[in-house]
């Protein structure tokens, strides 16, 4: 079974788009330990709305905060704070997605951040990277910060048109896997989720 843990080299750059992907490509449950910030939505009712398949199970969150912040402070607006205990793997059978808030060293509490949150869950991850003005460094920050508690790396996605010279050197510095490219789409449907899930199950060997 896949237990993945899916975060990015930042804020925005794709990961509940490629969450809801791996979710269809794999059938997997899908779980979001924290959700900061509750509305227009939240990620796992995306994700939700973008998934077809009769399998998957989206998990309750942990701790749903009002504050779209970091979770730390959005935490300590309510006068909580999160601990590493109050986090437990679903008890599931099935493929397991669990989705990040922001990247990988966004704190929960002091001491205690997204990082270390992937490490005690034991899960293989998945960074997603789109290209801008200083991705190879966050790129590479963020990979490099994995190899460092080691904590193996599933796949890269790279989300956005290509940047051949840019992805080109991130691949060869790193040598970490990639998975299959998710392009910038005007719209996200659950069309377009499940036409890229089968890029993903191809890749997967599903």
């Amino acid at each position: 079974m896949e237990r993945l843990f899916i975060t990015g080299i930042g804020t925005d750059v794709g990961k509940t788009f490629v969450s809801a992907i791996l979710t269809e490509a794999l059938q997997a449950d899908y779980w979001k330990p924290v959700q900061a910030g509750l509305t227009p939505t939240t990620d796992a009712a995306t994700v939700r709305g973008l998934v077809q398949n009769p399998v998957s199970r989206f998990w309750p969150e942990r701790h749903r905060l009002q504050l779209p912040a970091s979770p730390h402070a959005a935490a300590a607006a309510e006068g909580i704070t999160l601990r590493p205990a109050d986090f437990q793997l679903p008890a599931t059978d099935n493929h397991l997605l669990v989705e990040g808030a922001g990247g990988l060293l966004v704190p929960l509490a002091p001491g205690f951040l997204i990082a270390d949150l992937a490490q005690q869950l034991a899960l293989d991850v998945v960074v997603v990277s789109r290209n801008y003005l200083g991705s190879i460094n966050h790129t590479l920050l963020t990979l490099e910060a994995l190899q460092a508690r080691g904590l193996r790396v599933r796949g890269l996605v790279f989300n956005g048109e290509p940047t051949p010279a840019t992805e080109e050197f991130i691949t060869a510095h790193t040598g970490v896997p990639v998975m299959p490219r998710v392009l910038f789409e005007s719209e996200v449907t659950s069309a377009v989720v499940s036409r890229y899930a089968a890029e993903f199950r191809a890749w997967f060997g599903l």
